[in-house]
């Protein structure tokens, strides 16, 4: 049976103060009134039976999940009790779905990224659910046709493009994944028209993914088994939550994908951004005639431009009067206001409050 996954455990920590450690990016609703991971849900819901589809999440957003969600079952929801990255979960979700469906194929999906039209994802997820279905032993990842020189976003190298019965899109064999480039590399990639951005998104067999994960990351494997034997028993929750932590902390690319073979793409020629900053909203919402992005129901700006405008409070006024490349950001009880250039600071900014204000505004 197919199910999609949706990997929303992010914090989401360049958003602040809107995103918190109890209320991550993926449930802000900064999208027309509508949240990243609501939109990720409605855009699997054509593909996948509602009832496979599951969101894996960390224990302290579960009840924003179901908020969020009201039309997934609870059991749907599953809480990680610790951060352990992505080989960590996709290793615990596998386990589980394998331990009920040992022919379980799996579309992994994130929760925070934006991509436009839908109808492009979802023909490459059923593409890539037939070729798994009908090769078992080979995993697909999804490749974003760049649009420029990205340094801060790690690259797979495709080629041998081909046409596979039952799918409309083609499938290409991966030669490599590349981590993040310097600029140069970067404009080298951009060039050479073989290298695609890496999603972080996955369709393969459970039991593939597994049979992987045992190969190149051994140390996960007693966790893993620890889980799987102990779940839907009455110790599951002590079991998970003692033996979750014994993972490694590894990203799914590092552990596996970087050593596997079987390793397929297929292109993704659309519109697509990580949600992952405040500069990141000028590329989904509209700017006014002065060049200012506003996320807010109120805001009067006088003599202002370039500057990032955000908040989800419907009865607060924002105004200013002469700012330029400014952020200003605003949430019930914190207002963060800082330089567009300065925003990659907010993770020391956040040490400095952790430090004198506790982790009342974290």
């Amino acid at each position: 049976m197919d199910y999609a996954v949706i990997m929303a455990g992010g914090s989401g920590k360049r958003l602040w103060p809107l995103s918190r450690e109890k209320r991550p990016k993926q449930v802000l609703k900064l999208l027309d009134g509508e949240t990243l991971l609501r939109r990720c849900f409605e855009r699997l819901k054509p593909i996948f039976d509602i009832r496979n589809i599951i969101v894996l999440t960390n224990a302290g957003y579960v009840d924003v999940v179901s908020e969020n969600l009201t039309d997934l079952v609870l059991d749907n929801i599953i809480a990680e009790p610790a951060v352990r990255d992505t080989a960590g979960a996709i290793g615990l979700i596998s386990s589980i779905l394998n331990k009920y469906d040992s022919d379980a194929t799996i579309a992994v999906v994130t929760a925070d990224q934006i991509i436009k039209p839908d109808e492009v994802l979802q023909q490459a997820v059923k593409d890539a659910l037939v070729f798994v279905n009908k090769n078992p032993e080979k995993m697909v990842t999804f490749g974003i046709k760049p649009t420029f020189s990205s340094t801060l976003l790690g690259y797979i190298k495709c080629s041998d493009a081909r046409k596979v019965q039952g799918c409309q899109n083609k499938i290409y064999s991966v030669e490599a994944f590349r981590e993040k480039p310097d600029e140069e590399t970067a404009k080298q990639y951009l060039e050479d028209g073989g290298y695609f951005w890496n999603s972080g998104m996955f369709v393969w067999k459970a039991k593939t993914i597994l049979a992987n994960i045992e190969k190149f990351l051994p140390e996960a494997v007693e966790p893993l088994a620890k889980i799987r034997s102990a779940w839907q028993s009455t110790s599951q929750q002590q079991v998970l939550k003692e033996w979750f932590v014994r993972l490694p902390k590894i990203s799914i690319d590092y552990a596996v994908m970087e050593k596997a073979e079987n390793i397929y793409a297929i292109k993704l020629d659309c519109s697509w951004l990580d949600m992952g900053s405040f500069a990141a909203l000028a590329d989904v919402i509209t700017s006014d005639k002065n060049n200012n992005i506003v996320v807010a129901e109120k805001s009067e700006l006088l003599d202002c431009s370039n500057d990032i405008i955000v908040t989800e409070d419907k009865g607060h006024l924002i105004a200013a009067i002469g700012l330029e490349n400014m952020v200003i950001a605003h949430s019930p009880d914190a207002t963060f206001v800082c330089p567009v250039g300065q925003t990659h600071r907010i993770k020391e900014l956040l040490e400095l409050i952790q430090k004198n204000k506790g982790d009342k505004y974290l």
